[in-house]
């Protein structure tokens, strides 16, 4: 009972919290008689008990047939589904000198099930936060980490993009970020200097770069569908970009969807992963007003001056003369059919959502991107696949993304079966981080601490 009331309350005090990640080391975690959607293939394991001990999957079998230690946490988890921990491959941590900020923003992200992250707008700091993440000295999802941006305000020659992919290598980043304004002279010294030291480059594709040179330099991922309805909407060639509005939302209506087979195999035959944070789009540049998302409860882990600034970019969008409701369905419409067409042509997709950004709040926003990615003709099964299984292939960790012996322990429990019902994985009974359990009641009283209104 001890060690379950400090579980209990290891947000509350430090001391106590690292008394309970010394003791999970030395204890099994123990789920019984739950439903466990392993992700090898679309099924349900019904009636398991699953042991972990120190961050692995030591044991999964019948109820009844496997055996664990005395001194166990036992969670009863009858009725309930087991699955892997999520990915959010698009997030955003703030890029400041103050740790402190960042860890309420971890557990937005562990409260919601996700155990891991890719932080897509790096800073030095992070390498600091990512370090004491590793250690266990912060309690957070896996970490990792993109550079300082490369955009046309950074990289004004061809020079000076080599040059920050040398630093940035060796400072110790994951991935490359890339953002707009790049060019034909400064983008291909970044890919070529990028493959020669053995960084991958990730992010936006630049409107004068376009997808097509993109693919060739094997992007590592391409997020937001950047340039997908550019290179398949007729004459893109005699506009320019600010013709063509953000993610193409002006002229979405006049894409051809016959090109876009060729875009996808082209993507399937480089192997390039994307990252479609749909959940952006359908949010931002829908023809939804604003009120459709501010009543959403998770805004109050939003600063309310955060909350107004993205209804005044909601307000902004539609009062655009170029604006119409027609044009801006039209751009969901093909954003959906292209991340479908992707997935049925062997694209590889990850689990994105770009948050915190318009309507996006950390963790929160995962939900509303599986939402939409089943709207875009998924199936569950298919959409739970790109925050697990397809994750673990990208990152190349064979020992995370699937329930079983052996495994890393990075969990989440539902109360409801998400592959019959995407929205289910909203009703999270507790989170799996390596050796330490998030109970519900922990989870409740963690975000309590975080609401801002």
């Amino acid at each position: 009972m001890r060690s379950l009331i400090l579980i209990l309350l290891i947000a509350l005090t430090p001391s106590v919290f690292a008394q309970e990640l010394t003791s999970n080391r030395q204890r099994d975690i123990v789920f019984r008689s739950v439903n466990v959607i392993p992700m090898d293939r679309e099924r349900v394991l019904e009636n398991q008990t699953v042991v972990v001990r120190n961050g692995r999957i030591t044991a999964m079998g019948n109820e009844g047939k496997v055996r664990f230690g005395k001194d166990a946490l036992v969670v009863d988890a009858r009725g309930k589904y087991l699955l892997p921990g999520w990915a959010e491959m698009h997030a955003h941590v703030p890029p400041i000198d103050d740790i402190e900020p960042m860890k309420d923003i971890l557990t937005l992200y562990l409260a919601n099930g996700i155990t891991t992250i890719r932080g897509m707008l790096g800073h030095p700091k992070h390498l600091e936060l990512r370090s004491k993440i590793n250690n266990g000295e912060i309690l957070g999802p896996h970490f990792y980490t993109t550079g300082p941006s490369f955009n046309g305000q950074t990289v004004k020659t061809a020079e000076r993009g080599a040059q920050m992919v040398r630093e940035q290598k060796a400072a110790g980043y994951d991935y490359l970020k890339l953002h707009p304004g790049l060019t034909k002279e400064t983008f291909p010294a970044i890919a070529r200097t990028a493959q020669e030291v053995g960084i991958p480059f990730v992010g936006h594709v630049s409107f004068n770069v376009g997808v097509w040179r993109a693919i060739e330099a094997r992007y590592s991922t391409i997020d937001h569908l950047d340039g997908f309805v550019e290179a398949i909407t007729p004459g893109i060639d005699t506009l320019a970009e600010q013709e063509t509005g953000l993610f193409a939302s002006w002229i979405a209506y006049r894409a051809d969807a016959t090109k876009i087979p060729k875009l996808v195999n082209a993507l399937r035959d480089k192997r390039i992963y994307v990252v479609p944070t749909q959940a952006l789009a359908e949010r931002w540049l829908s023809p939804l007003p604003a009120e459709a998302f501010t009543r959403d409860p998770e805004m109050k882990y939003m600063k309310p001056q955060d909350v107004q600034n993205w209804m005044n970019a909601k307000t902004s969008y539609i009062s655009n003369p170029n604006f119409s409701q027609e044009h801006a369905g039209k751009l969901i419409h093909i954003r959906r059919k292209l991340i479908y067409e992707c997935q049925k042509n062997g694209v590889p997709l990850l689990l994105g959502s770009d948050a915190p950004q318009n309507f996006n709040v950390p963790g929160f926003s995962i939900h509303n991107e599986m939402k939409y990615i089943v709207a875009a003709g998924l199936s569950p099964y298919e959409t739970l696949r790109t925050g697990t299984v397809n994750v673990a292939a990208y990152l190349n960790k064979p020992d995370s993304g699937v329930i079983k012996e052996g495994n890393v322990s990075d969990l989440v429990l539902l109360s409801g079966n998400p592959l019959t019902d995407i929205s289910q994985t909203r009703n999270i009974d507790g989170v799996m981080i390596g050796q330490n359990w998030l109970s519900r009641a922990y989870i409740e009283e963690a975000l309590k601490k975080l609401e801002k209104h």
